[in-house]
């Protein structure tokens, strides 16, 4: 039996669970649209210890969100992981945002592609079929009327996650089906998590970091014009 602390920071939405063998028997989340997770997510870790009635060295793992995703976030989920894992000295496993965020949905046919918001009109984007296989490797790109093209034309396209707001404005295509209010959750991260853990797929703690595919860019103040 592998219990494990689930733990996704990715976006606005900030959201731990605790998990049983892929089941989730604790959760709790919090999207009030900014970035709360340095305030909240120690107080929701202890929340949810003392909801699934365990105590932290009860765990056998912690999983987190590696990305991609928003800087700060990723960072702050990710260091509080390895926090833990060095504490605890448990294993740490990671799972790639844009696969859990697929699993938010399930579908009969045609393909999933989960998007999250980039910079302007960029979305960090991968394409999986009905049965979760990523058929295409994870990208940053331009939305614009001629995105996607290539699979709209042949078959139904679900798009999810808060990068897809941007497309819903563009992409007009009859195939295209936008599924509203998803976000990267814990929730998900539960059932991948368990399936590394029995593989025994573990990062090096020391070592690791976010998967954040572009670089943070810093975009500096303007200099103010003082009057003497």
């Amino acid at each position: 039996m592998a219990t494990i602390l689930n733990i996704e920071t990715a976006t606005k939405n900030c959201s731990v669970s605790i998990s049983i063998d892929g089941e989730i028997i604790a959760l709790k989340e919090f999207n009030d649209g900014n970035y709360s997770h340095a305030e909240v997510l120690h107080s929701f870790i202890i929340d949810i210890v003392k909801e699934a009635n365990i105590r932290l060295n009860d765990l056998d793992a912690i999983a987190v969100s590696k990305g991609p995703g928003s800087y700060t976030g990723l960072r702050i989920g990710v260091s509080a992981a390895k926090g833990f894992c060095f504490a605890l000295e448990k294993p740490l496993i990671a799972v790639d945002t844009l696969t859990s965020l697929a699993h938010a949905i399930s579908i009969e046919e045609g393909i999933i592609i989960p998007l999250l918001d980039a910079r302007r009109m960029e979305v960090y984007a991968a394409i999986f079929d009905n049965k979760y296989q990523q058929i295409r490797e994870i990208s940053a790109e331009i939305i614009d009327e001629s995105s996607f093209s290539e699979y709209l034309n042949h078959q139904k396209v679900y798009f999810l996650g808060d990068g897809a707001l941007k497309c819903k404005e563009i992409i007009k295509h009859e195939n295209a089906f936008f599924i509203d209010a998803v976000d990267p959750s814990s929730k998900e991260i539960g059932k991948l998590a368990f399936e590394k853990y029995q593989k025994s797929d573990f990062e090096n703690v020391a070592y690791f970091e976010p998967f954040y595919l572009k670089d943070f860019i810093v975009i500096p103040e303007k200099k103010k014009n003082f009057i003497s």
